[in-house]
């Protein structure tokens, strides 16, 4: 079982290419993060797999399940996809936001089920809100709001959780909770990709990263093989220190001042 991508290129207009001829294979059970530079194509990967852009070639197949071909709402009970900065509809409650989570399982008239309503209860612990699940989600503050939204994707009930950037714009406290939320998706056996920006983190909290550069991948496997002041030189341009992080061991980056 796993998310495989064959030859895909993808972009915004007729003549972009952002996503330039990718073929990747996203192991099921593992944390896959997806580093790079900005405009790298990360995001545009994410959407590609989840089939919010139609790619202009290539074959995406998730568990044998032809994605491109597929009714989007199965696709939405196999992938649960959280995209950057994801816009919170005024007054609605952290336990309606959730319950959006459960709309690829339910018919037209959108009847919830006890099945439903046990996974929404179960996200909403999950991720610690039960004392703020009759709140509004605008009012919360980022981190709490961030938990919401993977509470919704905890209650889609998929095998695989793709989160666009979910740490951007949270205190370190805050992104710490995040990582350690995809973790237990993690220990629940979800297979989750996640795309970051912080190079420490994603090989403390990745089992396997994938580097993309130019719309390209140009390495990828275990933190510890893929890190390195090479690469970090040729995909940033930067000449950094790589060390290992005294607690986990994990590589950790320290970019070195230009004389």
């Amino acid at each position: 079982m796993s998310i495989t991508l064959a030859g895909v290129t993808a972009g915004y207009s007729p003549n972009q290419v952002i996503v330039d001829n990718v073929d990747l294979t996203i192991r099921t059970g593992e944390v896959t993060v997806l580093i790079g530079p900005n405009g790298c194509g990360k995001s545009t990967l994410l959407k590609t797999i989840g089939r919010l852009l139609k790619p202009r070639r290539g074959a995406i197949e998730v568990d044998g399940l032809d994605v491109l071909r597929s009714d989007a709402k199965r696709v939405a009970r196999t992938i649960a996809y959280l995209p950057q900065s994801p816009i919170v509809p005024v007054s609605i409650t952290v336990e309606q936001l959730v319950g959006y989570g459960r709309a690829p399982h339910q018919s037209l008239l959108g009847l919830r089920s006890a099945r439903d309503i046990e996974l929404v209860d179960a996200a909403i612990a999950t991720t610690g809100l039960s004392d703020f699940r009759h709140q509004a989600v605008a009012e919360m503050s980022g981190g709490q709001r961030q938990r919401a939204f993977i509470a919704m994707a905890l209650a889609q009930d998929t095998p695989y959780v793709m989160l666009d950037e979910p740490t951007t714009f949270l205190d370190i406290r805050h992104q710490m909770e995040t990582m350690e939320l995809v973790r237990q998706l993690h220990d629940a056996g979800r297979t989750s990709i996640v795309v970051l920006h912080d190079i420490a983190q994603a090989a403390r909290y990745g089992d396997r990263l994938v580097v993309m550069h130019g719309g390209r991948i140009v390495a990828q496997g275990k933190p510890a093989d893929v890190v390195s002041p090479e690469l970090l030189l040729t995909v940033y341009g930067l000449n950094c220190m790589v060390y290992p992080d005294p607690v986990t061991g994990t590589p950790v980056v320290t970019p070195l001042r230009s004389d």
